[in-house]
């Protein structure tokens, strides 16, 4: 067999079966809009992913998966138009007002999933995804980015499958089968005749500054599913005897894609 012989898109939807994984609804997104929307535009992943971003002879920007406007909130003063488009109608509220403290009279939203019709969507010079493409088909997402550009796009998948630390994992006794990381999307990419840029963004996980144990274990539940009181119980113990540096845990890591539209 050779790689052009695989099907990655399909190996992606396989491997993402096996986790049986629910997706977060709206509304749960919606319940942390408020608290998401108070640190987007403050934090260092951020700023590395701005960084990394080429603005050159653009004005336009589509945000997908926008959450309180993290990204293109962040470049919005930089460009002629911004649209956020989200499923979490909180989300989409949240990067109005934000907007609105800012005094941007350029940012809009679409309260749009990736499975809805994207026919009203508009195309944008730059379009970016950033820790948005956990989906359910990330081939066609793939294919739907791509095709809203005229220029590049931007994004970041999770590197190494999980959203919580495996030592935290370990401490509760319950092992979260990994989430499909990005190396699928490089080869996806590849067989869409694209061949992207590669960086990495590391930044202190979610738990790392919980600032009491309810937060640190509601942090915990987010992720891995609720806690039944055997596991509360030895999150407690741990937690109780733990140094900041393991409460912490080990930095997330995101793997930064990139590519550039080739003209028509």
């Amino acid at each position: 067999m050779t790689i052009e012989a695989i099907d990655f898109g399909r190996l992606y939807r396989d491997h993402l079966a096996t986790t049986a994984r629910t997706r977060k609804t709206a509304s749960a997104w919606d319940s942390r809009a408020a608290g998401m929307a108070s640190k987007a535009l403050n934090s260092r992943y951020a700023e590395e992913f701005v960084a990394r971003m080429d603005l050159h002879g653009a004005t336009s920007l589509l945000d997908v998966g926008c959450g309180p406007g993290t990204i293109g909130l962040a470049v919005a003063h930089q460009l002629q138009r911004v649209v956020g488009l989200d499923y979490s109608s909180a989300m989409l509220g949240a990067m109005r007002a934000k907007a609105a403290e800012m005094q941007l009279a350029n940012v809009e939203t679409l309260h749009r999933a990736w499975e809805d019709d994207w026919s009203d969507v508009p195309e944008c010079d730059i379009v970016v995804a950033s820790r948005s493409t956990t989906v359910e088909d990330i081939a066609t997402a793939l294919e739907q980015l791509h095709a809203k550009a005229r220029l590049r796009v931007y994004l970041t998948h999770l590197v190494g499958g999980h959203f919580t630390d495996p030592a935290v994992q370990a401490v509760i006794g319950r092992q979260v089968p990994s989430v499909p990381d990005y190396i699928y999307l490089l080869n996806i990419l590849h067989r869409m005749g694209i061949h992207p840029r590669l960086d990495y963004i590391a930044h202190e996980n979610r738990l790392a500054d919980a600032v009491d144990f309810d937060d640190f274990a509601r942090r915990v539940a987010w992720s891995v599913g609720d806690l039944d009181g055997d596991e509360r119980a030895r999150l407690r113990t741990w937690y109780e005897r733990a140094t900041p540096q393991e409460r912490r845990g080990t930095p997330m890591r995101w793997a930064f894609i990139a590519w550039e539209k080739e003209p028509c």
